[in-house]
Parts: structure tokens; C-alpha cells; sequence
């Protein structure tokens, strides 16, 4: 008789491996210019070194187009772009992490580690295109699949597939303007990644001409290892001047570069850049307070443009990617948050309104397809519950959104180039990622992906609990409870689980982000598991400024942070406390980035709540982040002081009265460790104790094991130790 198998333990080592129970599903979904096959980054044995899959939606065959040599590219063989460019997209697998379609031919573009292969539908070995010592970057190939398009060395490049030497097609870059690349906010904060965008018709690229000559450098030392090094970013801080960004446009077959017209004001963001089918270029041009957009038609032959239409908001714009041609006319589908909540509205070619699509105290979340032959626009939305997202979709022609997907959850979709099929995501935190290829009528097709987790696994990670929390003025918000457990072996156990337990907060709190859905990320949370699998109670609360409750939700914040933001949180222990699910003397919190900075507001601006602390990468001035994140809540430090004054945690240090533990990267680009140094210098001359854990090697958060082990096993135990 076989020995009984050991029931599966969460562990610290568990909580710190990726990827979590459940998780390993396929990524970066995308079909072929045919329909025919669904293409994706997948890892069969649950690592995170992944291949390329199709999927054949006729035959329902499922097999490997592309293999990458060795690892393919991993944080321990990142050149530094590379490596840059995934600390900014939080990616952490490896093997192949990117690849492309052309849009009309059956080729495939896989870039790895900064050289460029390409294969096809047939799976054919992947083949080195255009090599060099120095890294590619941004890749992209003609819709007709014949040419590929990239950055080497700040200069825009085109490569012919079928033999010859690459073409350089600019040639003014230098140390501080580059051509063809996403400047360092358009990345990290405005979600555009591309600097160039090649025409339909495959004979010109527009590109963006970025100079950061007048971008003050911030020097970050590597002073972990044996060795030191600086090394020097062009960073924007609030206030301050940022990158000067023109836009052009080249013919591919080479020759001089029209230069279009972005307007008088020459301090402006470059939001958006699209081709429309007929040729002309359309440009979203933000100003810098963030409450006026332009959306611009260029005429490149004649080098001027026309106004479409202009967006002007209070408290401010929020960009999206929803503009959809339909069809060759030039009409368009359009969102706008004018009403207070996102929703879209149907152009002409001329930027005349025809009809508003949706409206109602809901948002849109993003538009996924617009079906121009049969009239329908799908977008995804909460309309039902902001933590739940689902597919509807909208006839061109008017009427009510049709509601197309029904399981409680979260659903996503992306769309067969005809519109005919769709591949259908869908998890919550009882039902772990799903994949599925659905019919345009919402039939199920085929079955693609079940995610396997084990029994044991799910009895050791219950689903939490979605919670309602009325504010002290009576405003819903929403919470995740995830209730104590008995301490499993080798810990001290905790009040029993029935009683009043001590209780961590996990926070975010900060602008374009939620944690409250019904998802099963929230399942694998596993750092909140284990935290309650030791006795704690550990609640999550979307507080005002966070997203998928509308404009005016947000715009609570606006010109001052950490301030309503703290009182909702202190209002969601309250709501614990009052039934008797957490013990008012026991309350602890931690939160990374902006979470780190409402650690920090909690503790300093409600000492009687908040007893325990760990800060992770906070903010904490400010002043000392970048221009476009920072300006869009407070405005400049020039025009409102106050509001930078009294978000700022630096003025409060002496009132530290609990304990608190600050994490920070010493080579963090993004919140610089800078900010962490601030903060010690005020608490040491506010003579108030705390705790300091650097991470001399690391960014914006751990990304090896080893190290992010280490962290682990310090937050948990400075919550033993002190809650």
C-alpha cells in the first residue's frame, strides 16, 4: 500500500516562487493575420522559461512554433536596455517574452535579448536577422512581412528579410536625443512603449525625436558587488523640464524626415500615435497639466494638420487606447471620461460627433475589438460590480450594451482579425485561469487552457472574502478579508481565529490601480495567505483615488495625497473592528511604491490605528518624483505648495509613534533610494527609532529568489516580532 502523500504546505520558499499555483497559463495572446491559429507564450512545465504555442482553431492542434536558444532572455543575461525595459514592464519570465505578427503576412518577428529572429506559422527554426554587437531594440515588422523595423544605437534602422545589409534611416542621435525610442515617462507613466509607428502601407515610418539635453542626469552608484559603477538617467522630476519630443516621418526607402507641426506650446506630451487607413497620421497631443488633448489628423505630404477634437477635463485627462477606425472612412470610436465615467462615443472622419455608445454611473474599461462589417463595438467593463470585469458589446448603430459573458469574475478577450472568433480569459478566485476560443455568438469552441491545482493546494489557500465598507460619509468601498488560520507547526499560535486577531493591512491606495477583484490573484496571494495561515487577519481596502469607480472616485485626490487615502483605510479597520474580526491594538500595515508611501501616511497621520509598519520603495517627498505622474494629482511645486507640503511625509517624521521597517533598492530607477535617505534623515533628527532593511543590488522590487526570500521572512517576522 503506497505511503499517504504529505498534504501540500504554504511555505516561505512557496511564497517567494514563481509562478504561483494556478498561474503558469498561456500569455501574450494573439492570432494570426489569418485567424487561424491562436498564438501564445506558454511554459508546459509551469517555469518561467516560455516558448511560442499556436493553437489551430480549425483542428484544435496545439503545438511549439518557437523554442528559445538556451534561456532566451533572462534577468541573468539582460543586456541593460533589456534589462531596463523589464523592470518597467514588471516581467519577470524568461525564454521568449515578446513576439509579433505582421499584420498581413504569415511572419513572425521574436526578439531576444536585443538580436531579432523570425519564423512562421510552420514553425520553421527561428532565423537571425540583421545581427550586431549592439542590442536591437523595439522591433517591428511591415504589415506585409517583408521588412522588419528597429533602434540600434538611437538610430531607426530597416532590415530587408530576404538578404542584404540593414539600412540606417537617421543619423542626428547622440548622448542625449535618440530617435525611434519612448521617452522614460512615456514609458513608465503615460503606457506608450513605441517611439515609432510604421504606415499601413508599409513605405513610411512616423517616429518620435526625443532630446533630454535639458533633463537634469540622476547619478545611481552599484556599490553592492565587488565593483562600483554609476550609472546616469535622464529623469523629469516634478516641476523640473522635461524631454523635448518631436514627431516625424521618413520614407522606409530612405531620404529626409518631414517634420509635423505638435503646436505653439513646445512643452507638450506626445500621448498617442496611430496611422489611419487613409493615410493620414493622428496624434493625441496632451498639454502639461494634463486637462486639455488634442486629438490631431496630419496631412504629411503638406506637412499640416486638422483638430478632430479636443478633450478638456477636470481634475484631469487619463489617456487610453481605445481610438478604433471603422472601416476606411475615417470614422472612429472614441472614450472619454466627460460624463465622470469613461464611455464611447461614435465620429466622423471630420471629428464630428454622430451618437454617444454607452453611458450610465459605470466605466468603460477598454475597447476590444470594433467589428466595422457587422457594427459592433466589445469593450470590457464593471458594469454589474466594479470587481468584476466582463464583456459586452454595442452596435455602431445605438442601442443598450449585450452583456456576453456571465461567471462571476474577471474576463478578457482578444479577437480574431475578422472578428469572427475570440479567445476568452476568465478566472475568479474560486476558478482558476481559463482559456477558451469562443464563437463571435459567445459559443465555446474549443478548450485551450485549464489551469490544474491540486486539491490539497486549494484546501491550503481558501478564496477571501469580498467585503462592502461604508465610509464615515457614506461612501462604498470595497474590501478582501482574508481570515486567520490556525499557526501550522513550528509557530507560536495566535488568538484563535473566532476572536478579535491582530490584523495587517495590505495597501496600495494610489491612482490607475485596484487590488479588490474577484480574481484568482487574490486566491494566490500568497503572502497574504501565509500571513493568515500564522493567525493574522489581513484585509485589502480600494480607497478613493483608485480606479474602475469613475473620474470623480479618483479626482479625491486631487492637489493633496495621503489624506482621504489614509482616512478610508483607518475607516476599513474601523468596519474589522466593529465586528470583531480585528483587535484594535494589533494593527499593522505594509505596501510597496505608493503603498510604501501610505504605510508611512497611516502611521505618521493615525498613530491611534496603526501600530506596526513596513514601507516598501515609498515616496516620500514629492518633489522627488517624476513630471506627468506626479503633475497629473498636484499640479507643479510652483502652483500649489500646500498640497505638496502636506503630502509630503518628510514634515511629520516626529510623529512616528509605532514601529516601522523601510525596504528600499539602492539602484531603484523609478522611486529613488533617494527618497528613503530623506526620510531617514528627518527621523534621525526628529530623534524617533525605526528600522532600515537596503537592498543594495536591487530596483524597484527583489527579483531573485534568494533575495526575495530574504525579504519574506524579514516582514514576517517584524510582525511577529512587534504585532
Amino acid at each position: 500500500m503506497p505511503a499517504e502523500q504529505t498534504p501540500w504546505r504554504l511555505t516561505l520558499d512557496r511564497v517567494v516562487a514563481y509562478p504561483a499555483p494556478g498561474t503558469a497559463v498561456p500569455a501574450r495572446l494573439a492570432f494570426s493575420p489569418d485567424g487561424r491559429l491562436l498564438t501564445y507564450l506558454w511554459s508546459e512545465d509551469e517555469s518561467l522559461i516560455r516558448a511560442l504555442w499556436a493553437f489551430d482553431v480549425v483542428s484544435g492542434e496545439r503545438r511549439v512554433l518557437a523554442r528559445p536558444p538556451g534561456s532566451g532572455t533572462t534577468d541573468a543575461n539582460a543586456n541593460p536596455e533589456e534589462a531596463l525595459r523589464r523592470e518597467r514592464e514588471r516581467l519577470r519570465e524568461g525564454g521568449i517574452t515578446h513576439y509579433r505578427w505582421a499584420k498581413e503576412a504569415d511572419r513572425l518577428l521574436v526578439p531576444l535579448n536585443g538580436q531579432l529572429y523570425v519564423t512562421s506559422s510552420a514553425g520553421e527554426p527561428l532565423r537571425l536577422v540583421a545581427p550586431a554587437d549592439e542590442p536591437a531594440a523595439d522591433a517591428r515588422l511591415t504589415p506585409d512581412g517583408t521588412r522588419v523595423v528597429y533602434v540600434r544605437g538611437r538610430e531607426l534602422w530597416v532590415a530587408d528579410l530576404a538578404g542584404g545589409e540593414p539600412r540606417r534611416l537617421t543619423f542626428d542621435a547622440s548622448e542625449t536625443v535618440s530617435n525611434g525610442l519612448a521617452e522614460y515617462i512615456a514609458q513608465e507613466e503615460m503606457g506608450r512603449a513605441e517611439g515609432f509607428w510604421i504606415a499601413p502601407d508599409g513605405a513610411r515610418v512616423a517616429y518620435a525625436q526625443v532630446d533630454e539635453g535639458n533633463v537634469s542626469v540622476y547619478p545611481i552608484v552599484h556599490q553592492g558587488g565587488p565593483e562600483w559603477r554609476v550609472e546616469e538617467h535622464r529623469y523629469p522630476f516634478a516641476g523640473a523640464a522635461n524631454a523635448r519630443v518631436r514627431l516625424g516621418v521618413l520614407a522606409l526607402a530612405g531620404g529626409p524626415t518631414t517634420w509635423l507641426d505638435l503646436g505653439p506650446d513646445a512643452d507638450v506630451y506626445l500621448a498617442r500615435v496611430d496611422w489611419r487607413p487613409d493615410g493620414r497620421l493622428v496624434a493625441q497631443v496632451e498639454s502639461r497639466d494634463q486637462r486639455r488633448l488634442e486629438l490631431r489628423a496630419y496631412d504629411v505630404d503638406r506637412a499640416t494638420w486638422t483638430t478632430l477634437l479636443v478633450e478638456e477635463q477636470e481634475p484631469w485627462i487619463n489617456l487610453h487606447d481605445d481610438l478604433r477606425f471603422v472601416g476606411d472612412d475615417g470614422t472612429f470610436v472614441w472614450s472619454s471620461e466627460r460624463s465622470g465615467y469613461r464611455h464611447l462615443y461614435l465620429y466622423d472622419r471630420d471629428g464630428n460627433l454622430i451618437r454617444p455608445l454607452t453611458s450610465g454611473d459605470w466605466p468603460v474599461d477598454s475597447v476590444v475589438h470594433v467589428d466595422a462589417e457587422r457594427r459592433w463595438v466589445y469593450f470590457l467593463a464593471g458594469r454589474e460590480s466594479p470587481v468584476e470585469r466582463h464583456l459586452y458589446r454595442v452596435s455602431l448603430n445605438g442601442g443598450d450594451p449585450e452583456k456576453l459573458t456571465e461567471q462571476h469574475g474577471i474576463h478578457a478577450a482578444t479577437f480574431a482579425p475578422g472578428g469572427e472568433r475570440y479567445a476568452h480569459q476568465h478566472s475568479s478566485r474560486t476558478s482558476p485561469p481559463r482559456l477558451t476560443v469562443r464563437g463571435v455568438d459567445g459559443a465555446r469552441l474549443w478548450e485551450v487552457h485549464e489551469a490544474q491545482v491540486p486539491a490539497d493546494v486549494r484546501a491550503a489557500l481558501p478564496p477571501p472574502e469580498i467585503v462592502e465598507v461604508d465610509t464615515r460619509d457614506g461612501t462604498r468601498l470595497y474590501g478582501v478579508l482574508y481570515r486567520p488560520q490556525t499557526a501550522p507547526p513550528g509557530h507560536e499560535p495566535l488568538p484563535a481565529a473566532s476572536g478579535p486577531a491582530p490584523t495587517i493591512v495590505a495597501v496600495y491606495g494610489g491612482p490607475h490601480a485596484q487590488l479588490v477583484t474577484d480574481s484568482w490573484g487574490l486566491t494566490v496571494d500568497l503572502r497574504a495567505q501565509y500571513l493568515a495561515s500564522l493567525g493574522y487577519a489581513v484585509f485589502k481596502l480600494d480607497n478613493r483615488g483608485s480606479a474602475r469607480r469613475g473620474l470623480r472616485f479618483e479626482g479625491a485626490i486631487n492637489r493633496r495625497l495621503g489624506a482621504i487615502e489614509v482616512q478610508d483605510q483607518v475607516d476599513g479597520v474601523r468596519w474589522l473592528v466593529a465586528r470583531g474580526i480585528a483587535d484594535p491594538e494589533r494593527i499593522g500595515i505594509y505596501g510597496w511604491s505608493y503603498g510604501g508611501y501610505l504605510t508611512l501616511m497611516c502611521l505618521l497621520a493615525a498613530p491611534e490605528t496603526f501600530k506596526v509598519g513596513v514601507a516598501g520603495a515609498p515616496v516620500t517627498d514629492w518633489d522627488g518624483y517624476d513630471t506627468h505622474y506626479t503633475e497629473r494629482y498636484l499640479g507643479t511645486p510652483a502652483d500649489n505648495p500646500e498640497g505638496y507640503a502636506a503630502s509630503s511625509v518628510l514634515p511629520r517624521a516626529a510623529e512616528l509613534e509605532g514601529r516601522l521597517l523601510v525596504v528600499h533598492g539602492m539602484i531603484d530607477e523609478n522611486v529613488h533610494f533617494r527618497h528613503t535617505a530623506r526620510l531617514v534623515a528627518a527621523l534621525e533628527r526628529a530623534e524617533r527609532p525605526f528600522d532600515l532593511l537596503v537592498l543594495p543590488a536591487d530596483r524597484h522590487m527583489p527579483r531573485d529568489q534568494a533575495g526575495r526570500r530574504y525579504l519574506e521572512a524579514r516582514l514576517v517576522d517584524y510582525f511577529q516580532t512587534h504585532l
